[in-house]
C-alpha cells in the first residue's frame, strides 16, 4: 500500500509495532502490534517505509507454502 500523505517521522516509525505505542488521543496502540504478530505467526513480514511530507509505503509479504 502506498500513500502520498504527511508521512511518519523516523523517531515515531521505529516504535510503530511496539505494544501500546500510539500518537492518537484515543488510541490503544494495539492495532499495528496485533497486525504485526498475526503476519509473523503466518510466516509473513510487514515493513513500513515513510518519508515526512512524501508519504508512506507498507509492504506485506508471505512465504509460499
Amino acid at each position: 500500500m502506498k500513500d502520498t500523505g504527511v508521512g511518519i517521522p523516523k523517531d515515531k516509525l521505529k516504535h510503530i509495532f511496539d505494544p501500546f505505542y500510539t500518537t492518537k488521543d484515543k488510541g490503544t496502540g494495539l492495532g499495528l502490534f496485533i497486525t504485526h504478530q498475526i503476519i509473523q505467526n503466518n510466516k509473513g513480514n510487514i515493513t513500513i517505509d515513510s518519508d515526512v511530507n512524501r508519504g508512506t509505503i507498507v509492504k506485506i509479504r508471505f512465504t509460499k507454502s
